[in-house]
């Protein structure tokens, strides 16, 4: 990996700002450093403006002189139960903080922080290539301080620890979810002993949170190939305690020399597809999740072989607790996934036989907005690597799509709905909310989407009144 130049980095640090905490921290009589994140990013030439500074004494302190020095142009903001501070100047925030060590008990997150060195900074840090400091000090300006050579773990593209990696994982189990989370993003590979650790410690991931487990999780779904991080986490472990549903497609079964497929394998690839087509992280989600019911519904039938029949609406049922679980939103990100995952074998079943009108419009009624999600879903999920197999599905797919385009064009989605709603059956036969209501409403709605009678009044009360008689509901 080609690295950002020493000229090209002398570059990077002649902004104002830097030059003025510089000043600062020499009248103050303080080392100062640039560290973690934004060292790393400038390397790989992904410069942002997040920055932060360590300070060897007090960061409040220098933070607070370089508001006084920048005046007007800079808004301070200090949270002293943390020891930090903030200076927001132009589009750049920097965080600044003291340098401290920190030590863990077992069974916590939270360290217990002293004061300390810039080494004792450099040692608490999760991986070498977040571990860089570059000095501020007018005497060293520019000068890079690597203890862990993490430099060239940039250039081998390589994610390791500063020190015993069992210690770090230990200490912050979190780490281990950064650790992953970092080789998916960058498209690094794990260092040998760094990844024996994370399969030793995973079971302490037990520890940390639904919620920050939720943040490394949509980062790895949000990376340029999520797949990376999805079989590390598989691979580590960590995947079984984290979402034990997706681990447990990871097998394949045989049987009377018939074998099915491996269903995690290919949900990556499923995964992958989506990307490719630029899917949301709702999307991505949808795809991770759409064969999750597949443990639960395989079944071996004599004369057919396996067998996973339902395993849509099974999973469909399974999205609600793995969100509230995972802490992901429960509201209408979770419907529309759950969503995904229940329809995600429909527009299959309508490609795989005659491409009618009738299934088309309820396939429309039932996606609704979300059509167009969900036919990128199921054209992901073909990756038969029969050419000819596929090329059947994907044709009958584009002709799916074209009659849905038709039909919205025609606006077949307004006039789905029965001009004769739930409101007036109850006044017609005297009813109160009920299952009969329920009957009665999908009753019609069935007849129009299957073009048995035009959505007008006249006809629809006609139907109405036979099947209200069919139900006893009229003498």
């Amino acid at each position: 990996m080609k690295l950002y130049s020493d000229k090209a980095l002398a570059k990077i640090l002649d902004q104002e700002i830097f030059h003025q905490i510089s000043s600062v921290a020499d009248r103050l009589g303080v080392e100062c450093y640039v560290v973690g994140g934004y060292v790393r990013d400038i390397f790989l030439e992904r410069p942002s403006d997040d920055i932060d500074v360590v300070v060897v004494g007090s960061g409040i302190q220098v933070a607070q002189e370089l508001k006084q020095l920048l005046g007007k142009r800079a808004h301070l903001s200090v949270f002293r139960n943390f020891g930090t501070a903030q200076v927001k100047f132009h589009e750049m925030e920097v965080e600044f903080v003291g340098a401290r060590k920190e030590s863990y008990s077992h069974d916590s997150r939270k360290p217990i922080v002293e004061d300390g060195t810039l080494e004792d900074d450099q040692n608490r840090r999760d991986f070498t290539i977040n571990a860089m400091a570059i000095c501020l000090n007018e005497s060293r300006f520019g000068e890079l301080v690597d203890p862990f050579n993490g430099i060239a773990d940039l250039e081998d593209g390589i994610i390791a620890t500063p020190l015993d990696p069992e210690v770090t994982f230990s200490d912050d189990p979190l780490r281990m979810m950064r650790c992953i989370r970092f080789a998916t993003q960058l498209n690094f590979k794990i260092e040998e002993e760094t990844f024996d650790a994370l399969n030793r410690m995973a079971d302490r991931i037990k520890i940390v949170s639904g919620e920050r487990i939720e943040v490394e999780l949509n980062k790895i779904m949000m990376a340029p190939h999520p797949s990376i991080g999805l079989e590390y986490l598989q691979r580590s472990g960590l995947l079984q305690i984290i979402l034990p549903e997706l681990s447990a497609l990871d097998i394949v079964e045989k049987r009377d020399g018939k074998a099915h497929k491996n269903n995690f394998y290919h949900t990556l690839e499923v995964l992958e597809n989506v990307v490719k087509a630029q899917g949301s992280l709702w999307l991505r989600w949808g795809a991770l999740l759409h064969d999750i019911g597949k443990t639960r519904s395989k079944r071996w039938e004599p004369g057919v072989g396996w067998t996973f029949h339902n395993h849509n609406i099974i999973g469909a049922k399974m999205v609600p607790g793995i969100f509230r679980r995972l802490k992901l939103p429960m509201g209408m990100e979770m419907k529309y996934v759950q969503k995904m995952v229940d329809l995600h074998m429909r527009p299959q079943v309508i490609a795989d036989s005659e491409v009618t009108d009738s299934a088309v419009r309820r396939l429309l009624n039932d996606a609704g907005d979300d059509i167009d999600d969900l036919m990128t879903l199921c054209e992901a999920d073909i990756t038969s690597k029969n050419e000819v197999r596929k090329k059947f599905f994907l044709e009958n797919f584009r002709m799916v799509r074209e009659k849905l385009a038709d039909l919205q064009v025609k606006d077949y989605k307004r006039l789905l709905q029965p001009v004769i709603d739930g409101n007036e059956i109850m006044e017609m036969f005297h009813l109160k909310p009920s299952r009969e209501v329920g009957v009665l409403k999908q009753y019609l709605k069935d007849a129009v989407l299957d073009n048995k009678v035009p959505n007008e009044r006249e006809p629809l009360l006609e139907l109405l009144t036979q099947k209200a008689k069919q139900m006893g509901l009229l003498s």
